[in-house]
């Protein structure tokens, strides 16, 4: 088994590597920054959207599997649509059509929840929630998503499945999450009775198990996937795990929603206070019927990952995952 992963010096990609290869998986690693990958890899250069029919041709020939976890985030204050469309739909598109053509295995893409729902709508997400997605991120991850099925299914496949995936949490992470770790590393009292909300996460290591199971199951594959620790946890607790984990006083007071919203607004952090008191709960039930285990310590992972985390001065910018 030879598996091409796309986007592999990124945040879940690299997780993604270093599973598949503990599973014995041969690799071909393709990223815009194929240098980082070290000696000892098959690494190549990952083709614009633009670039030829043929350089998706030669990356797909003589793999296996393609697992597709390159694309532009939600952690991109610059990006425009275009942006996006290129990255997430075009580069998708034509990728999914060279690997139908020839891959002889699965098609794994990685996609977001943002496909099928803002960050500050309140709801249940599972493989059946109608999209509606609001943003333009989440509309590219969207359309990128159907363009990987319609590919497989021009070449009368089935062997293509999505996989959605929650606020995906580790080292190198960023959007909210990132920044509530920031917020949890002080010794300020912080408001957390107000921040109502329940959230499905997801850590970067389960993610990537995810992956290596939908490849390596003998059933057959479902277009739509999700994926998420069990259970969801509530954005106070999480606050309160980042705390412990660097060892400060809780100081997690209650203040009414009714005064911390305008205040938030008069701060310019309206959208990030609404996100943070939406309940999003993902039902990754479908997996773990195929017998994928989830994360379910996920409040002691998030304190690990805080007690962990690089000195201040040492920390270096990584590629991300969707943004909380």
């Amino acid at each position: 088994m030879k598996v091409l992963v796309t986007g592999a010096t990124g945040f879940i990609g690299r997780h993604v590597v270093h599973q598949l290869r503990e599973a014995g998986a041969e690799l071909r690693l393709a990223s815009r920054h194929p240098e980082r990958l070290g000696s000892g890899n098959e690494a190549v250069r990952m083709p614009g959207f633009d670039a030829p029919a043929t350089a998706f041709l030669d990356l797909t020939r003589d793999v296996t599997h393609v697992v597709h976890c390159a694309g532009l985030n939600n952690d991109r204050g610059d990006a425009t649509e275009a942006d996006y469309r290129a990255a997430n739909v075009e580069l998708s598109a034509r990728l999914a059509l060279a690997a139908a053509t020839q891959a002889s295995g699965r098609f794994i893409h990685l996609s977001s929840i943002r496909a099928v729902i803002g960050a500050r709508v309140s709801a249940t997400i599972d493989e059946n929630t109608r999209p509606a997605p609001q943003c333009i991120y989440g509309r590219s991850k969207l359309e990128g998503e159907i363009k990987v099925l319609d590919a497989y299914a021009s070449h009368g496949r089935s062997d293509a499945a999505v996989l959605r995936l929650p606020p995906v949490y580790g080292r190198g992470m960023k959007g909210n999450l990132a920044t509530l770790m920031r917020l949890a590393d002080t010794a300020l009292p912080l408001p957390t009775g107000a921040l109502s909300g329940i959230r499905s996460l997801m850590s970067a290591g389960a993610a990537a198990r995810a992956v290596s199971h939908l490849l390596s199951h003998s059933g057959p594959l479902r277009p739509i996937y999700v994926g998420a620790d069990v259970p969801p946890v509530a954005v106070a607790a999480i606050l309160a795990a980042f705390r412990r984990g660097f060892g400060r006083p809780m100081r997690l007071i209650a203040v009414p929603a009714g005064l911390m919203r305008p205040a938030a607004a008069v701060l310019g952090r309206r959208a990030f206070w609404d996100s943070m008191t939406a309940t999003q709960i993902c039902d990754p039930s479908l997996l773990i019927s195929q017998g994928w285990a989830p994360e379910t310590a996920t409040l002691e992972r998030l304190a690990e990952l805080a007690r962990l985390r690089e000195p201040k001065a040492h920390r270096v910018e990584t590629d991300s995952g969707d943004a909380l």
